[in-house]
């Protein structure tokens, strides 16, 4: 990635002290409780920072430097500042390496990582790695794209089964309960896929494995119970 200026730099220092003045004792502690790593946070809600990226508007140097600082929201605000139009494939495989926690993880796959062209084929490659969080983050593209790509064939996603199927049985909490949650968008994204979704489900169901069974099972139940119009 190019040097951040000088300019940039500051700007990211301004708004790191702005954020700390929002600091909340209260909220670190709940979101302790839900997962969310908590090292370098200053408890700000989503919404407040939703509000300070309004006022900021996009700016990509600046978001590259409040990425830096590793703060928690400093990265949710970096994503929101973010323009997609500059993301690189080198700023993304840079980025992912630095994920530390679900909130982070999931929020930069949805709002920024799926908007890049190359996301679909980027996710095969992330979800082969070893790393809790950038397994997580190549399945929580295909499931923001199942719900946010409309022009993608619906059979794209079908190239995907087998990797569901393959990691199905990794018992990490942050693994599971992401690729239940790919199979779910995926199955809820048309009639066709709903069919495909569930007979995958149901092969996942047949493995030997307490993961898997509880993927399966979750999903099978939220799926059979999808309406869809003729």
């Amino acid at each position: 990635m190019k040097p951040i200026s000088t300019e940039s730099v500051t700007k990211a220092v301004q708004i790191l002290k702005e954020l700390a003045v929002h600091s909340n004792t209260k909220n670190i502690e709940g979101m302790k409780r839900y997962g969310i790593e908590v090292s370098k946070c200053f408890g700000i809600s989503m919404p407040l920072l939703k509000e300070m990226a309004k006022t900021l508007g996009k700016n990509h140097e600046v978001a590259i430097a409040l990425w830096e600082t590793g703060y928690r929201e400093a990265r949710h605000l970096a994503v929101l500042i973010s323009d997609s139009k500059q993301l690189t494939k080198v700023q993304m495989n840079s980025w992912v390496k630095d994920f530390d926690s679900w909130d982070i993880c999931d929020g930069t796959c949805l709002h920024l990582f799926r908007k890049h062209p190359d996301a679909f084929d980027i996710a095969f490659d992330w979800v082969e790695s070893e790393e809790t969080f950038i397994r997580r983050a190549g399945l929580v593209l295909i499931a923001t794209l199942a719900v946010h790509d409309k022009k993608r064939d619906d059979r794209d996603f079908l190239l995907f089964f087998p990797v569901l199927i393959k990691f199905s049985t990794d018992e990490r909490n942050f693994v599971k309960k992401a690729v239940n949650w790919t199979i779910r968008q995926i199955g809820k994204r048309s009639k066709f896929l709903n069919t495909e979704a569930i007979e995958l489900a149901y092969k996942i169901k047949e493995q030997d494995s307490k993961s898997a069974r509880w993927i399966a099972s979750d999903a099978i139940r939220e799926l059979e119970s999808k309406v869809f119009k003729k």
